[in-house]
């Protein structure tokens, strides 16, 4: 490549591409399916709509990320990428459910299906998934929730290729059309395993949870310990917002003879150790009024001196 490319860039070319392979060969295997009768290839065509949609939600979860915050939104987008992750695994959920009601009906009733026709399909729909894998497993050496679901999705995606040559292999050699709803059920099992793993971790993020590669105990007592003015910390809330760790916490320092020196230094530990960038430090000397370090609503957190419950 002549000229350098940003990480960034990469990635956004990487899933364009990986994007255009898997809706178009989504059509091509919805088609497939409804010419063969084949459920095992809707299946992997259902797969292969969230794996698109997985795709497009990273490229435009990309884009808002790339707009600048302003005074409404002082985050910017960035959690827009975090809600369409769990669209995402929403719609996932869905289809398997629709998939599978159809498997059982058509266990009941078999369907002739077309194993030739099938077997071509599903073939070439593996090898779509093998490119599209490969383009976003370049990428992934950022730890984007959105390109990782998508690489998921199309992981899920081999299996469920593999699952439809295995069913129009058997279709041709026994003509057993059952064996065609039976993987079309496994296929959706794989599917809802990725779409839970996906949608817990992007509700986790929604209700402001805290990184999973975060304890706050911990952090609580290693604060105290690694910068020695520091006496105790509390009213910690720390959540993320796209992939950025954001941190409030109060902390109880000796009085220092340079204020700003020390609150510079509780800073850089907070980088160094935790690679937090954004924090909100708020010293004080005495400790606070309030014992609890929870979010209390009401009337106390306006008039802390006479409590009346």
């Amino acid at each position: 490549m002549a000229h350098a490319h940003t990480e960034k860039d990469g990635n956004h070319h990487r899933l364009l591409a990986a994007f255009a392979v898997t809706a178009g060969f989504m059509v091509i295997e919805i088609a497939g399916g409804l010419i063969s009768g084949s459920l095992a290839l809707l299946a992997d065509a259902g797969h292969m709509l969230t794996d698109a949609a997985a795709l497009l939600m990273a490229l435009l979860a990309m884009k808002f990320a790339r707009r600048k915050p302003d005074t409404r939104r002082t985050f910017g987008l960035l959690r827009l990428t975090t809600l369409a992750a769990f669209v995402n695994a929403l719609a996932l959920l869905v289809i398997t459910l629709l998939i599978v009601w159809e498997a059982v009906r058509r266990f009941m009733q078999p369907e002739p299906v077309a194993g030739g026709l099938m077997l071509s399909v599903a073939v070439a729909g593996l090898l779509a998934n093998l490119l599209s894998f490969w383009l976003l497993h370049r990428g992934s050496e950022e730890k984007n929730l959105n390109v990782r679901a998508a690489a998921l999705h199309v992981l899920g995606d081999l299996l469920g290729s593999v699952g439809a040559i295995i069913a129009a292999l058997i279709v041709m050699y026994t003509g057993w059309t059952p064996v065609d709803p039976i993987l079309s059920i496994l296929v959706s099992g794989l599917v809802v395993r990725s779409a839970w793993a996906l949608l817990k971790e992007s509700l986790h993020e929604l209700l402001e949870g805290t990184p999973a590669s975060i304890d706050v105990d911990k952090l609580k007592r290693a604060l105290t310990l690694g910068v020695p003015e520091v006496r105790n910390v509390h009213h910690v809330h720390l959540w993320q917002v796209g992939e950025r760790p954001v941190i409030t916490l109060h902390v109880q320092v000796i009085p220092p003879r340079d204020h700003d020196a020390l609150l510079h230094r509780i800073h850089a530990w907070l980088h160094e150790h935790y690679q937090i960038t954004h924090a909100t430090v708020q010293m004080e000397f005495q400790r606070c009024e309030t014992e609890d370090c929870e979010l209390t609503w009401g009337a106390s957190e306006h008039a802390p001196h006479h409590h009346h419950h």
